[in-house]
């Protein structure tokens, strides 16, 4: 009864913010210089165009550090006719908020993990399915295939283009001291632990036996202090940039799922752009694409040994068990997927 009870309250969430996802005359653009009443999206006669990006986290975590990286390249390359302003830390709404906020033309950029566009396009969440890669170099070379391409055809009917695949690390989980670590799939189960809106994290959960909840990640730092959940999943990046080791005694290196993230922009801004500026803004995101990649891998590999000096205890569980209920993930999303992605997924897990 509590999965359905996720369930329904992740499709009411993507029902009320969904809403107007296909009008037509929406007059929200939060471009500068844009009265959309009686022009184009970006007028000729513009002298500046200023695209707006929001994220969920700070500054300071490598998706900021890449937009800034972008912002570097594209006021350069275009002289500062076009201008990005970084918005973090949910100044423009947490991540579902600025995924609707991109789709019903309120927000201009964003970037967000692959699985928090599923309630959009299904197959574009596919990255996040569990155990699916076995290290960086693996995932990257699929990010970068005509199979995901493919799988995010569907989010451009959704006013949603994505420019590139920023990296977020492997998901991995934290508990308290009152619970203890997780060393097996049989210490997992029955706990209740905090997860990102993510259908295919939580279904992952549920094959572990976890009990998962969904709470915006501005407000989880507060709800760890306060014991309001007493384990989370994030990369490690994220718990160390975040301080989690202040509210989380325990780390237990699962890896369960590849967090992608794609760096998206408005499909009608994008195409009312110029060619040129079309080049730019792709050259551009590409560029902050393989310093985010390069950055994440280097922290995860560097933030492990972090947070054991933070006082941390770092636990390496059999991940086998963990690998062998997962499957159940797989099943379970058939059904949307296909039988040519699946067998190309089953595949993949195999290797």
């Amino acid at each position: 009864m509590k999965k359905i009870i996720i369930v329904f309250m992740i499709l009411l969430q993507v029902f009320i913010l969904t809403s107007c996802v296909k009008e037509e005359n929406n007059e929200n653009s939060v471009m500068s210089n844009a009265n959309t009443e009686d022009k184009d999206i970006i007028s000729a006669e513009s002298s500046e165009i200023v695209l707006r990006v929001g994220f969920s986290t700070d500054e300071f975590d490598p998706r900021g550090k890449a937009c800034e990286k972008f912002k570097e390249i594209v006021e350069e390359k275009t002289n500062n006719s076009i201008k990005v302003e970084i918005y973090p830390s949910s100044k423009l709404g947490n991540d579902s908020e600025l995924i609707a906020g991109i789709v019903n033309k309120n927000v201009d950029m964003t970037v967000s993990s692959a699985g928090n566009f599923a309630v959009y396009s299904a197959k574009s969440g596919i990255s996040a399915l569990p155990y699916l890669f076995t290290d960086f170099e693996d995932a990257w070379k699929f990010m970068d295939s005509s199979v995901e391409t493919k799988a995010e055809d569907e989010l451009t009917d959704y006013n949603i283009h994505v420019l590139a695949h920023f990296d977020n690390g492997f998901r991995c989980i934290t508990t308290s001291e009152k619970i203890g670590g997780i060393n097996s799939l049989e210490d997992i189960k029955g706990i209740d632990i905090r997860i990102s809106e993510n259908s295919i994290v939580a279904e992952t959960m549920y094959c572990f036996g976890a009990n998962p909840y969904i709470s915006p990640f501005p407000k989880l730092y507060e709800a760890l202090e306060k014991g309001k959940f007493n384990a989370q999943e994030n990369p490690v990046p994220i718990i160390y940039n975040n301080k989690f080791y202040n509210v989380q005694k325990y780390l237990s290196i699962t890896n369960h799922s590849y967090d992608a993230m794609f760096f998206v922009i408005r499909e009608d801004i994008f195409q009312s752009l110029t060619r040129e500026q079309k080049f730019i803004i792709e050259q551009a995101a590409i560029e902050a694409q393989e310093f985010n990649r390069k950055l994440i891998k280097k922290q995860t590999e560097d933030y492990i040994e972090l947070l054991s000096e933070e006082g941390m205890i770092i636990l390496y569980p059999d991940l086998e068990p963990f690998k062998e209920v997962s499957k159940n993930v797989l099943e379970y999303f058939k059904p949307i997927y296909g039988d040519e992605l699946i067998d190309f997924l089953v595949s993949a897990q195999s290797k």
